[in-house]
Protein backbone atom coordinates (compact mmCIF):
# COMPACT_ATOMS: atom_id res chain seq x y z
CA UNK A 1 0.00 0.00 0.00
CA UNK A 2 1.52 3.26 -1.05
CA UNK A 3 2.22 5.85 1.60
CA UNK A 4 1.24 10.02 1.30
CA UNK A 5 4.53 11.93 1.76
CA UNK A 6 5.05 15.89 1.25
CA UNK A 7 8.03 17.30 0.24
CA UNK A 8 7.99 21.14 0.95
CA UNK A 9 9.53 24.46 1.36
CA UNK A 10 9.39 27.34 3.46
CA UNK A 11 10.82 30.48 2.73
CA UNK A 12 13.35 32.18 5.24
CA UNK A 13 12.64 35.43 6.12
CA UNK A 14 15.50 38.16 6.42
CA UNK A 15 17.42 38.41 9.35
CA UNK A 16 16.34 34.24 10.16
CA UNK A 17 18.42 31.15 9.05
CA UNK A 18 17.18 27.52 7.76
CA UNK A 19 18.09 26.77 11.11
CA UNK A 20 16.41 29.00 13.07
CA UNK A 21 13.20 27.95 10.86
CA UNK A 22 13.75 24.11 11.54
CA UNK A 23 13.72 24.46 15.06
CA UNK A 24 11.01 26.47 14.98
CA UNK A 25 9.13 23.85 12.35
CA UNK A 26 10.25 20.74 14.32
CA UNK A 27 8.74 22.44 17.94
CA UNK A 28 5.23 23.34 16.06
CA UNK A 29 4.96 19.65 14.54
CA UNK A 30 6.02 18.13 18.04
CA UNK A 31 3.03 20.16 20.06
CA UNK A 32 0.49 20.40 17.50
CA UNK A 33 0.67 16.91 15.05
CA UNK A 34 2.97 14.87 16.69
CA UNK A 35 2.05 11.80 14.64
CA UNK A 36 3.48 13.54 11.44
CA UNK A 37 6.81 11.87 10.94
CA UNK A 38 9.35 15.06 9.58
CA UNK A 39 12.69 15.08 8.09
CA UNK A 40 15.18 17.78 6.73
CA UNK A 41 15.66 17.26 3.19
CA UNK A 42 19.37 19.24 2.55
CA UNK A 43 19.38 20.44 -0.96
CA UNK A 44 22.49 22.34 -2.43
CA UNK A 45 22.77 25.75 -4.49
CA UNK A 46 21.88 24.48 -7.60
CA UNK A 47 22.54 26.22 -11.06
CA UNK A 48 19.07 28.77 -11.35
CA UNK A 49 20.02 29.91 -15.16
CA UNK A 50 17.29 31.69 -16.86
CA UNK A 51 13.45 32.31 -15.80
CA UNK A 52 12.48 31.07 -19.53
CA UNK A 53 14.02 28.11 -18.62
CA UNK A 54 12.74 27.14 -14.96
CA UNK A 55 9.10 28.11 -16.43
CA UNK A 56 9.81 25.32 -19.23
CA UNK A 57 11.13 22.48 -16.74
CA UNK A 58 8.18 23.44 -14.67
CA UNK A 59 6.20 22.37 -16.65
CA UNK A 60 7.71 18.83 -17.54
CA UNK A 61 8.58 17.92 -13.83
CA UNK A 62 4.88 17.02 -12.85
CA UNK A 63 5.11 14.25 -15.72
CA UNK A 64 8.28 13.32 -15.04
CA UNK A 65 7.61 12.72 -11.53
CA UNK A 66 4.93 10.29 -12.43
CA UNK A 67 7.00 8.40 -14.78
CA UNK A 68 9.66 7.82 -12.13
CA UNK A 69 7.00 7.32 -9.58
CA UNK A 70 5.31 4.54 -11.40
CA UNK A 71 8.87 2.91 -12.31
CA UNK A 72 9.74 2.89 -8.39
CA UNK A 73 6.22 1.18 -7.72
CA UNK A 74 7.27 -1.31 -9.98
CA UNK A 75 10.59 -2.17 -9.00
CA UNK A 76 9.08 -2.17 -5.26
CA UNK A 77 10.80 -1.85 -1.61
CA UNK A 78 10.68 -5.17 -0.05
CA UNK A 79 12.98 -4.34 2.42
CA UNK A 80 10.89 -1.37 3.20
CA UNK A 81 14.37 0.80 3.28
CA UNK A 82 12.87 4.30 2.52
CA UNK A 83 12.84 5.92 6.22
CA UNK A 84 16.44 5.41 6.32
CA UNK A 85 17.37 6.24 3.23
CA UNK A 86 15.25 9.81 2.95
CA UNK A 87 17.05 10.89 6.09
CA UNK A 88 20.23 10.15 4.90
CA UNK A 89 19.67 11.84 1.82
CA UNK A 90 23.22 13.38 -0.04
CA UNK A 91 23.40 14.88 -2.87
CA UNK A 92 25.49 12.70 -5.64
CA UNK A 93 27.95 15.42 -6.74
CA UNK A 94 29.75 13.35 -8.84
CA UNK A 95 26.88 11.97 -10.52
CA UNK A 96 24.76 15.05 -10.86
CA UNK A 97 27.41 17.99 -10.36
CA UNK A 98 25.48 20.83 -9.20
CA UNK A 99 26.88 23.44 -11.60
CA UNK A 100 25.15 21.49 -14.68
CA UNK A 101 21.99 22.90 -16.17
CA UNK A 102 19.05 21.51 -14.17
CA UNK A 103 17.97 20.72 -17.55
CA UNK A 104 20.79 18.72 -18.10
CA UNK A 105 20.30 16.63 -14.79
CA UNK A 106 16.59 15.80 -15.06
CA UNK A 107 16.83 14.59 -18.77
CA UNK A 108 19.92 12.12 -17.02
CA UNK A 109 17.66 10.98 -14.03
CA UNK A 110 15.04 11.12 -17.23
CA UNK A 111 17.12 8.39 -18.96
CA UNK A 112 18.66 5.92 -16.30
CA UNK A 113 15.30 5.54 -15.14
CA UNK A 114 13.57 4.48 -18.43
CA UNK A 115 16.99 2.06 -18.92
CA UNK A 116 15.74 0.54 -16.30
CA UNK A 117 12.45 0.16 -16.55
CA UNK A 118 13.33 -1.15 -19.74
CA UNK A 119 15.65 -4.30 -17.82
CA UNK A 120 12.68 -5.07 -15.86
CA UNK A 121 10.36 -4.86 -18.60
CA UNK A 122 12.30 -7.90 -19.89
CA UNK A 123 13.03 -9.46 -16.38
CA UNK A 124 9.53 -9.55 -16.29
CA UNK A 125 8.65 -10.93 -19.42
CA UNK A 126 11.22 -13.72 -19.08
CA UNK A 127 9.91 -14.81 -15.26
CA UNK A 128 6.00 -14.64 -16.63
CA UNK A 129 6.94 -16.76 -19.96
CA UNK A 130 7.85 -19.58 -17.22
CA UNK A 131 5.16 -18.83 -15.16
CA UNK A 132 2.69 -19.22 -17.33
CA UNK A 133 4.02 -22.46 -18.88
CA UNK A 134 3.61 -23.78 -15.45
CA UNK A 135 0.85 -22.53 -15.43
CA UNK A 136 -0.34 -24.37 -18.45
CA UNK A 137 0.68 -27.59 -17.14
CA UNK A 138 -1.11 -27.23 -13.86
CA UNK A 139 -4.06 -26.37 -15.66
CA UNK A 140 -3.57 -29.49 -17.63
CA UNK A 141 -3.21 -31.45 -14.47
CA UNK A 142 -5.49 -29.66 -12.42
CA UNK A 143 -8.82 -29.91 -14.28
CA UNK A 144 -11.38 -32.49 -14.06
CA UNK A 145 -10.53 -36.24 -15.52
CA UNK A 146 -12.78 -35.40 -18.85
CA UNK A 147 -9.80 -32.93 -19.60
CA UNK A 148 -6.96 -33.10 -17.88
CA UNK A 149 -3.57 -34.66 -18.29
CA UNK A 150 -4.01 -38.75 -17.23
CA UNK A 151 0.04 -39.06 -17.50
CA UNK A 152 1.09 -39.25 -14.28
CA UNK A 153 -2.54 -40.92 -13.25
CA UNK A 154 -1.13 -44.02 -15.25
CA UNK A 155 1.33 -46.45 -14.45
CA UNK A 156 2.87 -49.19 -16.90
CA UNK A 157 1.14 -51.62 -15.27
CA UNK A 158 -2.05 -50.38 -15.92
CA UNK A 159 -1.84 -50.55 -20.04
CA UNK A 160 -2.26 -53.72 -21.80
CA UNK A 161 -0.74 -53.43 -25.52
CA UNK A 162 0.50 -56.64 -27.55
CA UNK A 163 -0.31 -57.58 -30.74
CA UNK A 164 -4.00 -58.48 -30.71
CA UNK A 165 -5.28 -56.93 -27.16
CA UNK A 166 -5.30 -52.90 -26.11
CA UNK A 167 -6.11 -50.77 -23.36
CA UNK A 168 -8.47 -47.97 -22.99
CA UNK A 169 -8.99 -45.52 -20.62
CA UNK A 170 -13.19 -44.28 -19.93
CA UNK A 171 -14.07 -41.42 -17.95
CA UNK A 172 -17.24 -42.70 -16.13
CA UNK A 173 -19.65 -40.31 -14.24
CA UNK A 174 -19.23 -40.48 -10.86
CA UNK A 175 -22.44 -41.32 -10.21
CA UNK A 176 -22.34 -43.86 -12.78
CA UNK A 177 -19.97 -46.34 -11.95
CA UNK A 178 -22.51 -49.36 -11.26
CA UNK A 179 -23.99 -48.72 -14.84
CA UNK A 180 -20.74 -49.12 -16.47
CA UNK A 181 -19.66 -52.21 -14.56
CA UNK A 182 -22.31 -53.67 -14.76
CA UNK A 183 -22.72 -52.93 -18.35
CA UNK A 184 -18.78 -52.42 -19.98
CA UNK A 185 -18.09 -56.44 -20.81
CA UNK A 186 -21.32 -56.30 -23.04
CA UNK A 187 -20.74 -53.24 -24.91
CA UNK A 188 -19.46 -55.28 -27.15
CA UNK A 189 -18.19 -58.23 -28.14
CA UNK A 190 -14.55 -58.55 -27.92
CA UNK A 191 -14.12 -57.52 -24.24
CA UNK A 192 -11.90 -59.13 -21.78
CA UNK A 193 -14.58 -60.36 -18.76
CA UNK A 194 -13.19 -58.59 -15.55
CA UNK A 195 -10.47 -56.31 -17.23
CA UNK A 196 -12.28 -52.82 -15.96
CA UNK A 197 -9.97 -51.26 -12.69
CA UNK A 198 -10.61 -48.15 -11.51
CA UNK A 199 -7.66 -45.98 -11.17
CA UNK A 200 -8.76 -42.70 -9.72
CA UNK A 201 -11.81 -40.46 -8.74
CA UNK A 202 -12.55 -36.95 -8.63
CA UNK A 203 -15.68 -34.81 -7.95
CA UNK A 204 -16.92 -35.48 -10.97
CA UNK A 205 -15.31 -39.16 -13.08
CA UNK A 206 -13.87 -41.86 -12.06
CA UNK A 207 -10.93 -43.50 -14.86
CA UNK A 208 -11.30 -46.93 -15.96
CA UNK A 209 -9.24 -49.06 -17.59
CA UNK A 210 -11.30 -51.45 -19.75
CA UNK A 211 -9.12 -54.49 -22.00
CA UNK A 212 -10.49 -56.02 -25.11
CA UNK A 213 -9.23 -56.79 -28.56
CA UNK A 214 -7.82 -54.09 -31.06
CA UNK A 215 -10.23 -54.82 -33.95
CA UNK A 216 -13.28 -54.06 -31.27
CA UNK A 217 -12.17 -50.64 -29.82
CA UNK A 218 -13.49 -48.43 -32.50
CA UNK A 219 -16.49 -49.95 -31.92
CA UNK A 220 -16.43 -49.80 -28.20
CA UNK A 221 -15.82 -46.43 -28.59
CA UNK A 222 -18.81 -45.54 -30.54
CA UNK A 223 -20.86 -47.84 -27.97
CA UNK A 224 -19.60 -46.19 -24.63
CA UNK A 225 -20.50 -42.63 -26.09
CA UNK A 226 -23.79 -44.00 -26.23
CA UNK A 227 -24.29 -44.76 -22.45
CA UNK A 228 -22.10 -41.31 -21.83
CA UNK A 229 -18.77 -42.81 -21.38
CA UNK A 230 -15.93 -41.12 -22.19
CA UNK A 231 -12.89 -42.82 -24.20
CA UNK A 232 -9.74 -40.90 -23.59
CA UNK A 233 -7.47 -41.17 -26.51
CA UNK A 234 -3.83 -42.42 -23.89
CA UNK A 235 -0.84 -43.69 -25.61
CA UNK A 236 1.69 -44.48 -22.53
CA UNK A 237 5.32 -43.81 -23.35
CA UNK A 238 7.96 -44.14 -20.73
CA UNK A 239 10.21 -41.85 -22.54
CA UNK A 240 7.58 -39.15 -23.36
CA UNK A 241 6.57 -39.62 -19.79
CA UNK A 242 10.08 -39.31 -18.55
CA UNK A 243 10.45 -35.92 -20.36
CA UNK A 244 7.02 -34.24 -19.21
CA UNK A 245 8.38 -34.83 -15.71
CA UNK A 246 12.42 -33.50 -16.47
CA UNK A 247 10.48 -30.62 -18.20
CA UNK A 248 8.42 -29.60 -14.96
CA UNK A 249 11.17 -30.07 -13.09
CA UNK A 250 13.40 -27.78 -14.74
CA UNK A 251 10.90 -25.65 -15.61
CA UNK A 252 10.14 -25.46 -11.34
CA UNK A 253 13.73 -24.61 -10.53
CA UNK A 254 14.00 -21.76 -13.36
CA UNK A 255 10.91 -20.03 -12.29
CA UNK A 256 12.71 -20.37 -8.90
CA UNK A 257 16.18 -19.16 -10.18
CA UNK A 258 14.20 -16.21 -12.20
CA UNK A 259 12.33 -15.17 -9.33
CA UNK A 260 15.20 -15.10 -7.02
CA UNK A 261 17.25 -13.19 -9.72
CA UNK A 262 14.02 -10.60 -9.96
CA UNK A 263 14.11 -10.00 -6.41
CA UNK A 264 17.38 -9.42 -6.22
CA UNK A 265 17.57 -7.19 -8.97
CA UNK A 266 14.15 -5.19 -7.69
CA UNK A 267 15.93 -4.85 -4.72
CA UNK A 268 19.35 -3.34 -6.03
CA UNK A 269 17.42 -1.20 -8.67
CA UNK A 270 15.25 -0.14 -6.22
CA UNK A 271 18.01 1.75 -4.43
CA UNK A 272 18.95 3.31 -7.59
CA UNK A 273 15.68 4.68 -8.82
CA UNK A 274 14.94 6.00 -5.10
CA UNK A 275 18.31 7.85 -4.92
CA UNK A 276 17.51 9.05 -8.69
CA UNK A 277 13.87 10.38 -7.37
CA UNK A 278 15.12 12.05 -4.42
CA UNK A 279 17.55 13.78 -6.58
CA UNK A 280 14.99 14.50 -9.22
CA UNK A 281 12.62 15.88 -6.21
CA UNK A 282 15.26 18.08 -5.13
CA UNK A 283 15.52 19.58 -8.32
CA UNK A 284 11.61 20.05 -8.16
CA UNK A 285 11.55 21.46 -4.99
CA UNK A 286 14.84 23.79 -5.78
CA UNK A 287 12.88 25.61 -8.77
CA UNK A 288 9.77 25.88 -8.00
CA UNK A 289 10.70 27.65 -4.97
CA UNK A 290 13.23 30.06 -7.12
CA UNK A 291 9.95 30.46 -9.17
CA UNK A 292 8.11 30.88 -5.40
CA UNK A 293 10.15 32.98 -3.56
CA UNK A 294 12.45 34.95 -5.77
CA UNK A 295 16.51 35.44 -5.82
CA UNK A 296 19.30 34.60 -3.76
CA UNK A 297 17.86 31.06 -2.74
CA UNK A 298 16.63 30.89 0.58
CA UNK A 299 14.37 28.19 2.18
CA UNK A 300 13.88 25.42 3.85
CA UNK A 301 13.69 21.59 2.29
CA UNK A 302 11.64 19.13 4.20
CA UNK A 303 9.46 15.93 3.49
CA UNK A 304 6.16 15.14 6.23
CA UNK A 305 4.30 12.58 6.49
CA UNK A 306 1.25 13.89 8.19
CA UNK A 307 -1.95 11.36 9.06
CA UNK A 308 -5.13 12.35 7.48
CA UNK A 309 -6.11 13.75 10.65
CA UNK A 310 -3.64 15.94 10.99
CA UNK A 311 -3.31 17.20 7.57
CA UNK A 312 -4.93 20.84 8.08
CA UNK A 313 -3.17 21.13 11.06
CA UNK A 314 -0.01 20.73 9.05
CA UNK A 315 -1.00 22.75 6.82
CA UNK A 316 -1.92 25.72 9.26
CA UNK A 317 1.76 24.79 10.99
CA UNK A 318 3.77 26.09 7.43
CA UNK A 319 1.31 28.30 6.41
CA UNK A 320 1.62 29.95 9.53
CA UNK A 321 5.69 29.79 9.33
CA UNK A 322 5.42 31.92 6.08
CA UNK A 323 5.80 35.53 6.36
CA UNK A 324 2.52 37.36 6.43
CA UNK A 325 2.97 39.06 3.27
CA UNK A 326 3.30 36.07 1.34
CA UNK A 327 0.66 34.75 3.60
CA UNK A 328 -2.32 37.16 2.93
CA UNK A 329 -1.04 36.66 -0.88
CA UNK A 330 -1.50 33.40 -0.91
CA UNK A 331 -5.22 33.10 0.39
CA UNK A 332 -8.06 32.30 -1.64
CA UNK A 333 -9.89 34.54 -3.95
CA UNK A 334 -12.72 33.96 -1.18
CA UNK A 335 -10.82 34.94 1.84
CA UNK A 336 -9.90 38.06 0.04
CA UNK A 337 -6.46 37.17 -1.51
CA UNK A 338 -5.52 36.54 -5.05
CA UNK A 339 -5.58 32.91 -5.47
CA UNK A 340 -2.54 30.50 -6.86
CA UNK A 341 -1.32 30.10 -10.10
CA UNK A 342 -4.08 29.72 -12.72
CA UNK A 343 -6.64 30.17 -10.12
CA UNK A 344 -5.71 27.09 -8.11
CA UNK A 345 -8.19 27.78 -4.88
CA UNK A 346 -6.32 24.75 -3.58
CA UNK A 347 -2.28 26.84 -3.21
CA UNK A 348 -0.52 27.81 -0.31
CA UNK A 349 2.19 30.38 0.59
CA UNK A 350 4.54 27.70 0.76
CA UNK A 351 6.34 25.48 -2.27
CA UNK A 352 4.39 21.79 -1.40
CA UNK A 353 3.79 18.31 -3.80
CA UNK A 354 3.32 15.18 -2.85
CA UNK A 355 4.50 11.19 -3.96
CA UNK A 356 3.16 7.97 -3.12
CA UNK A 357 5.72 5.74 -1.88
CA UNK A 358 4.91 1.81 -1.75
Amino acid sequence: MATRYWVASLPVSQGSSASSLWSRLQESISKQAFDTSLYRFNIPNLRVGTLDSLLALSDDLLKANSFIEGVSHKSGDRSRNWRGSRVLFMWDEAKYPTMSPLREIVDGIHVQIAKIEDDLKVRVAEYNNVRSQLNAINRKQAGSLAVRDLSNLVKPEDIISSEHLTTLLAIVPKYSQKDWLSSYETLTTYVVPRSSKKLHEDNEYALYTVTLFIRDADNFRTKARERNFQIRDFEYNPETQESRKLELEKLNQDQETLRSSLLQWCYTSYGEVFSSWMHFCAVRVFSESILRYGLPPSFLSVVLSPPAKSEKKVRNILEGLCSSSNSTYWKTEDEGGMGGFAGDTDAHPYVSFTINLI
